[in-house]
C-alpha cells in the first residue's frame, strides 16, 4: 500500500465518521510565540481546544507536516539512533472538540487499524497512563483487548502536552510488534527503545490547561487529540 492509499484511507475513513477534513497548517505557526515550528497535528486546533476559538465543526481530521527539531518535542538527537524518528513527517490526527471522548476515539483506532487497513490484532501492543482506570477499562471490557499486553506507564510516556502551558491530558498509545527477529521490549520494560515494539498511534484525552504556574485547569468540555506517524505505518505496511 502506497504512502499516498494511506494518507487518504485515513482522512476517508474519518470523514465517514463525520470528521470535517483540514489541510496541513504551514510548518512555521502563525500567531504562536511558543513554537518555531508545528510539531503536532494539534498545533492548528490549539486555541479550538482551549476555548479561545470557534468552528464550525466539533470533530476534525488532517494529515499534518511537523518538524521536531527543537522545543519540548524534539526527536534530533533520536535521529540515527532507532529505525523510527525523523525531524520532519506528517501526522495523521483526528480531533474532537467537546464531541467524543476517550470511547470513541479508542473504537475508531481500533476499527481503523484491524478493519479499514487488515493489521493483525496479535501484532499490536498498547499503553495507558498508569492513573487511567477508564481507558484500559474501555480496551479490556470493550475493545476485547487481552490484559496482559496493556502497559501502564507514568507520565513521561502517556501525559501529553505540547509545550510548557497550554492543552494537555493523559493518553494512551498503540504499538506495533515487528517481531521477535527484532531487539527490544514493550512499553514500560527495560529494553523499551529498541526498535521490535514501534509507537504508530497516541490518543491524548484532552482533559487540562496547564497554566503558567503548572496548574491543571479542567478543559471547558473534554476533548481528544490523536496523532499517528504516516511513515511509521508505511513501514508496517510495506514490510
Amino acid at each position: 500500500m502506497k504512502t499516498a492509499e494511506i494518507r487518504q484511507k485515513f482522512l476517508d475513513f474519518y470523514a465517514s465518521k463525520g470528521h470535517t477534513i483540514e489541510p496541513s497548517a504551514s510548518l512555521v505557526p502563525h500567531n504562536d510565540k511558543t513554537l518555531l515550528f508545528v510539531n503536532a497535528g494539534m498545533v492548528p486546533f490549539k486555541d479550538v481546544f482551549s476555548g479561545i476559538e470557534k468552528r464550525p465543526y466539533t470533530r476534525a481530521a488532517s494529515c499534518q507536516r511537523c518538524v521536531r527539531a527543537g522545543g519540548k518535542h524534539n526527536d534530533l538527537e533520536n535521529v540515527g539512533y532507532t529505525a523510527r524518528h525523523h525531524t520532519f513527517f506528517e501526522m495523521l490526527g483526528n480531533f474532537s472538540f467537546g464531541d467524543y471522548f476517550k470511547r470513541e476515539a479508542i473504537q475508531y483506532a481500533w476499527e481503523f487499524l484491524t478493519v479499514e487497513i487488515g493489521l493483525p490484532k496479535e501484532k499490536l501492543w498498547i499503553s495507558v497512563f498508569e492513573e487511567d482506570d477508564e481507558a484500559e477499562d474501555i480496551w479490556v471490557n470493550e475493545i476485547g483487548f487481552p490484559r496482559n499486553r496493556i502497559s501502564r506507564c507514568g507520565a513521561k510516556d502517556n501525559f501529553w502536552q505540547m509545550g510548557d502551558t497550554g492543552p494537555c491530558g493523559p493518553s494512551s498509545e498503540i504499538f506495533y510488534d515487528h517481531g521477535e527477529d527484532i531487539a527490544g521490549g514493550p512499553p514500560g520494560h527495560a529494553d523499551e527503545d529498541g526498535d521490535r515494539y514501534i509507537e504508530i498511534w497516541n490518543l491524548v484525552f484532552m482533559q487540562y490547561d496547564r497554566d503558567k504556574q503548572g496548574h491543571l485547569n479542567p478543559l471547558p468540555k473534554p476533548s481528544v487529540d490523536t496523532g499517528m506517524g504516516l511513515e511509521r505505518l508505511a513501514a508496517i505496511m510495506q514490510d
